[in-house]
């Protein structure tokens, strides 16, 4: 007897093989092989018209070749002056130059060029004696041990202090105390940290149930004024 496994194990059969499908008409046996289907097949005047191509319009006109012949009258014609006069390419506004170049073109006699003892002289910085100073200084800085000024400048020149109750940032890493890592939780504060134990609303758990304390529980005077409902203002007729 064939077990569940080589039944599972049979391919299945294939239904769209001709020999195999039946037909849709009531038959004792399966009809012949020909080449030919046992079904005439008869379009209906609709379908015959839908299956013709679509015809052109009548007023279309082929396309004609992107070449263009180009007539013997067109390759004898001469241009008129003023057609010559047109051709011509508009010329720019008097003043008009062109853009500079990006990289200035330098002279081969620049580039070959040596500088004369004046002019190595003229390229030096100005040299200015200071009488307080035994070096000397260039004319962009400023001999400041022979100038005097006065308290406002002093005043302005010196930076600005900060408020007398302005706090720094406080570091991002704060260091720990040597005490505060060596520490050990006690059992009190163990309990503390747990969470409270609640359970599920699967297992049972009524989030309405309200607990003994909070009936017991007495509201403060502060309590019951803050409960009262604010006065509404009635207008005397």
């Amino acid at each position: 007897m064939a077990t569940r496994i080589d039944r599972l194990a049979q391919p299945k059969p294939n239904l769209l093989k001709f020999p195999d499908r039946r037909s849709v008409y009531w038959l004792d046996k399966l009809p012949a092989k020909s080449n030919s289907y046992t079904t005439a097949f008869d379009l209906t005047p609709r379908w015959l018209q839908i299956t013709q191509s679509k015809k052109p319009n009548a007023r279309f006109n082929i396309r004609r070749s992107p070449e263009w012949k180009v007539s013997a009258a067109a390759l004898k014609a001469r241009p008129s002056d003023r057609l010559c006069s047109l051709a011509e390419p508009r010329m720019p506004v008097d003043g008009w130059q062109p853009p500079r170049p990006l990289l200035p073109i330098i002279n081969k006699a620049v580039k070959t060029a040596v500088a004369s003892s004046r002019i190595c002289q003229l390229a030096h910085p100005k040299k200015v004696s200071c009488p307080s100073m035994t070096q000397t200084c260039s004319s962009s800085e400023i001999c400041l041990s022979s100038a005097k000024f006065s308290a406002r400048t002093y005043l302005l020149a010196s930076p600005k202090q900060h408020h007398p109750q302005y706090s720094p940032d406080r570091p991002v890493s704060s260091p720990l105390a040597k005490c505060v890592l060596e520490a050990v939780a006690s059992e009190r504060l163990q309990m503390l940290a747990t969470p409270k134990p609640r359970k599920p609303l699967f297992e049972g758990y009524d989030f309405y149930t309200v607990s003994s304390a909070a009936r017991a529980a007495t509201a403060s005077p502060r309590l019951q004024e803050l409960a009262l409902p604010p006065a509404r203002r009635c207008r005397t007729k």
